[in-house]
């Protein structure tokens, strides 16, 4: 009697453990919308994610649009692909972006740490106007309006940050150099977009790409908040993606992760 109830129960589990969600490394893939779009204001939700094409600036361009399409997503490791050109016009044409929808509108002072990794690639037609960034903003409250923007740059393509202050030549000058944060060295860069104080930090060698990075940016809003950002000031937004002013490229995530402790 015990043989058959056994029995039975293993049939009756049998459909359930051969529907059981395929796993990487314990982690569950989930089924996401794949699909490129090339909308102005498209967005995908996947997630704790959602991924925004953000052409806020193609109407300042004479032709081109970015389209963009995820790849995959497992746990909180997310992979996309962004394809762009733009010609003519100025200023930054798109950030096609992933933005994390998790644990926002927490207080600097309370963050514990903000660990994040990216790997990616991108191949270029041409010269282009570009970066890849990583963009956070904060708030004095929870859920506000921006008022600090703070950027890490982890490859620059001919562009540039904002910055209160000059060189002779033209170049932005730093207000503080080869900072030594997350395993890289970075030189910080301050001024404002009209809106918002922008913090930028960039590779402290020129031409350097991090293609790479795992690290905390914790670290970063911490030393910004040495050089005058208020610890009680609320994170509102993380995002990671690429401005684009000008020319042609196509920039692979391979692997993307962020999470706010």
């Amino acid at each position: 009697m015990l043989l058959l109830f056994k029995s039975v129960a293993l049939i009756t589990l049998l459909p359930f453990i051969y529907a059981a969600p395929v796993t990487e490394n314990g982690l569950v893939k989930r089924q996401i919308d794949t699909s490129q779009h090339c909308g102005q204001w498209d967005t995908v939700v996947a997630g704790q994610y959602t991924l925004y094409l953000d052409q806020w600036g193609m109407g300042n361009a004479q032709s081109g649009q970015s389209c963009a399409n995820l790849i995959s997503l497992s746990g909180t490791t997310i992979s996309w692909k962004n394809t762009w050109n733009w010609v003519g016009g100025n200023g930054v044409k798109s950030y096609t972006n992933v933005n994390l929808n998790n644990g926002l509108n927490k207080q600097l002072s309370a963050i514990k740490s903000i660990p994040a990794s990216w790997k990616w690639s991108q191949s270029t037609s041409g010269t282009i106007v570009a970066n890849v960034a990583f963009d956070l903003f904060t708030s004095s409250s929870s859920g506000g309006s921006n008022q600090n923007e703070i950027m890490i740059w982890l490859a620059n393509y001919n562009a540039g940050p904002i910055s209160y202050n000059y060189n002779a030549d033209g170049t932005p000058k730093a207000v503080a150099t080869n900072i030594s944060l997350a395993g890289q060295t970075w030189n910080l860069y301050i001024g404002s977009n009209g809106a918002q104080t922008v913090y930028s930090f960039l590779p402290a060698s020129s031409g350097t790409r991090i293609t790479s990075f795992s690290g905390d940016l914790n670290l970063f809003l911490k030393y910004s908040s040495s050089q005058g950002l208020s610890a009680s000031q609320y994170i509102t937004t993380v995002q990671s993606g690429t401005e684009a002013t000008s020319g042609s490229a196509v920039l692979t995530s391979s692997a993307y992760s962020v999470v706010i402790n």
